[in-house]
């Protein structure tokens, strides 16, 4: 019996000093946030001259947004940068999209990429090929179809691309929009990932992700340029992890990325959460263990059960207090990173936070059910340690 009560004591143990650290986690992600988010974007002095950045736009297919997302890209107040638009298929309609807008803005240096490089089984590093050859300045900015830029954004980020920085990226976060799964999206992005994101980057613990990403050419090409990521589909995770290999630090920029995808749907974002989740698996594996323990509905029944057998104390009034403080310090988190009015109510942010930390759960475990991982048309296998490998569809004979 006394092996027993030992083992229940030390999971008992275990769960109540994790439960401990999640809520470091939540105050240091909180007082980082609000010292290191929207700082007034400070000018270069006249002396000094801006570096010039090539800016990588990989594109596929064409949403409601296209448009005026990419014009975003063209009004930017930066002195010397190029836009590089890759597209793989010359019949895509993104083309015209592109052509439209070069013809809009001919003072700004613009060219179109198609056909891309077949240099891996990673679709976005093919797509980008050309363009990363072609690219002319010593920065890189690689930025997703679905990100909307700021008029000072790319200076911010170049403010932070100090002599030992190799990569500054920007915190993923979303545009107002209107409906639930806009709703739904914010709310993750400006809780879970934020927490996440923000305490990473203070430890300097590798949590990049590339839909923003502003990196040094010459260290890509150190290592093979970026088709020596191509076997990854998580490239932007294994380049920042080369980077940090050889010494350099990496950096968030102050402002976040405001993604604003014309499709916002919560089969889609669910979708996209799942995905992003056997891709941790495969690259992290302790990843199984650690992030469903990171959940708030979890880990609080994991530590009520924990101070009932420690302590003895109510673990009924002990798990409600533990979501409502859980949920203050989100919604104070949220706040700092939208720095204004959010774009719904109090309700409607009950209702998504419930909804995403209820689902959140289910969603790995799905992950780990189906780990296939399907992007667009396209479906792949992923080894331990992250390589992938398209699998190609059965041809019926």
């Amino acid at each position: 019996m006394a092996p027993m009560i030992y083992t229940l004591y030390g999971f008992a143990i275990l769960f109540f000093v994790f439960w401990c650290g999640k809520w470091i986690v939540h105050f240091t992600a909180i007082f980082y946030g609000k010292w290191k988010l929207h700082k007034k974007v400070s000018q270069l002095p006249c002396e000094t001259p801006y570096p010039g950045v090539s800016i990588l736009k990989p594109l596929m297919s064409v949403d409601p947004n296209l448009f005026s997302n990419l014009e975003t890209f063209f009004t930017m107040n930066y002195p010397v940068y190029e836009l590089l638009f890759c597209i793989e298929d010359e019949s895509d309609p993104a083309v015209m999209v592109v052509m439209q807008l070069i013809k809009k803005y001919p003072s700004v240096t613009s060219r179109l990429f198609t056909g891309g490089s077949n240099v891996g089984v990673n679709p976005k590093i093919n797509n980008m090929q050309p363009g990363f050859t072609a690219a002319k300045y010593e920065l890189i900015l690689i930025s997703d179809s679905g990100i909307r830029m700021k008029e000072d954004t790319l200076l911010d980020m170049v403010s932070c691309m100090t002599e030992d920085v190799g990569l500054v990226h920007q915190m993923p976060f979303t545009c107002d929009r209107d409906g639930f799964a806009a709703t739904l999206e914010k709310v993750y992005f400006g809780t879970a990932q934020a927490r996440i994101y923000l305490v990473a980057d203070f430890l300097q613990v590798n949590c990049h992700t590339g839909m923003s990403a502003l990196m040094r050419k010459a260290l890509i090409n150190e290592v093979g340029g970026i088709e020596a990521f191509s076997c990854y589909l998580a490239e932007d995770f294994f380049l920042a992890k080369s980077l940090k290999e050889r010494g350099w630090r990496m950096c968030v920029s102050s402002q976040p990325a405001w993604q604003n995808s014309g499709v916002c749907e919560i089969n889609s974002f669910q979708a996209r959460l799942t995905r992003w989740a056997k891709l941790r698996v495969a690259m992290v594996p302790h990843t199984i263990l650690l992030e469903p323990l990171s959940e708030c509905m979890v880990i609080g029944a994991c530590a009520s059960w924990a101070v009932s057998f420690l302590f003895r104390w109510d673990p009924l009034v002990f798990y409600l207090v533990h979501i409502l403080v859980w949920f203050l310090l989100d919604w104070i988190l949220l706040s700092i990173i939208q720095n204004g009015s959010l774009p719904f109510n109090k309700f409607d942010f009950v209702m998504g936070w419930l909804f995403r930390e209820c689902s959140s759960p289910y969603l790995f475990l799905h992950a780990l059910w189906d780990p296939a991982i399907r992007w667009r048309t396209r479906t792949y296998k992923l080894k331990w340690g992250g390589v992938a490998e398209e699998l190609k569809p059965k041809v019926k004979v």
